[in-house]
């Protein structure tokens, strides 16, 4: 049972790169006869020799990034409260610190209960944290 299945993926694998061959001999085809007529044989020859070797090369940074993608070093953040991180929020991002501004204010228009419930309980929490 297992044996027939890494066949069938093998198959599957050679099957794919024969079509995959065919397509780039097709257009690698379609090229040089687009170009022949503009620039010659030879140079049509010779573009196409260039632009398989771009794809190549463009193939090769991608496996080599894929392989060992870049590294960036994740500053270390220090533990914020809710209120710094939401004027930092609004200076980095002002339309989205508008949108939430507006959406707090058709909140607060629509239902004035629950607008003082929240109030209450933010200034509640507060209150109830120590001092030091």
């Amino acid at each position: 049972m297992i044996l027939k299945k890494a066949i069938q993926i093998a198959c599957a694998v050679a099957a794919l790169s024969a079509a995959s061959a065919v397509g780039v001999v097709a257009a690698a085809f379609a090229v040089y006869a687009a170009l022949r007529p503009m620039i010659g044989p030879a140079w049509a020859a010779a573009a196409v020799c260039a632009l398989a070797a771009a794809m190549i090369g463009l193939g090769g940074l991608i496996a080599a990034l894929a392989a060992n993608p870049p590294r960036f070093k994740k500053p270390v953040a220090e533990e914020k409260d809710l209120v710094s991180r939401l004027i930092e929020l609004a200076r980095d991002k002002p339309l989205v610190a508008a949108s939430a501004v507006l959406a707090a204010g058709a909140v607060a228009f629509k239902n004035p209960k629950v607008t003082a419930a929240i109030v209450s309980a933010f200034m509640a929490g507060r209150n109830a944290t120590p001092k030091k």
